[in-house]
């Protein structure tokens, strides 16, 4: 099966226990309120990719109940819960790589742990793309774990079922900023717990330039 397929297909299998897992956690709360506080008065139409079960629009709607949230996701299950977990918000089943699709602009691009499902050249894709959706002075989040490519590989959950992870390094995420027209206006690390240690999740807060 297709390394993409899979890991689609394990994301609709495990939305209710991913939704039990993260829909309050509170560990990337500083981060968000940064995204929030980085918004205009008038910025209030934002676009989340690889939104889950609402985890994070349901925050972002607690500190600004004003914002306009339309949000995708690869599996319907997930867009299932997010509807359901935000009844104000839209939402619908997208592939993050198609985003060429998308014929609206936006203010602002939420983009929590979705590079980390993307190959350098869809991740850069990405990038591009959210250049051409984000309105000038737009602001675009970002969060994915350091590393090299060659560390890219499967890993299982408690499930059994398995997903494909891609590693980039803040070099590559920071050139296709920069070759997209933005500009990196903070960037956080926040310790993830793991069962024997802790991982460093990497977020980058960005403003369209142009």
């Amino acid at each position: 099966m297709d390394k993409y397929n899979e890991t689609f297909e394990t994301w609709n299998k495990i939305a209710n226990l991913y939704q039990d897992k993260f829909m309050d956690l509170s560990l990337y709360n500083e981060t968000y309120d940064f995204f929030c506080d980085a918004l205009t008065q008038n910025q209030l139409n934002i676009f989340e990719i690889g939104c889950g079960p609402g985890n994070i629009t349901k925050y972002l709607l607690s500190k600004n109940p004003s914002l306009t949230i339309k949000g995708i996701d690869i599996a319907p299950k997930m867009i299932e819960l997010a509807q359901l977990n935000n009844p104000s918000a839209n939402f619908e089943v997208m592939d993050t790589r198609k985003l060429e699709e998308v014929n609206e602009k936006f203010d602002a691009i939420m983009c929590g742990f979705c590079l980390p499902y993307l190959s350098e050249a869809d991740c850069s894709k990405l990038l591009n793309d959210a250049d051409k959706i984000l309105r000038k002075n737009g602001v675009l989040y970002l969060s994915f774990i350091e590393g090299q490519p060659s560390q890219s590989g499967y890993i299982s959950g408690s499930t059994g079922d398995r997903t494909f992870f891609y590693y980039h390094s803040l070099e590559f995420v920071k050139n296709q900023l920069l070759k997209n027209h933005f500009e990196i206006i903070k960037s956080f690390e926040i310790e993830y717990p793991k069962a024997d240690n802790f991982e460093i999740h990497t977020i980058i807060i960005a403003k369209k330039t142009e």
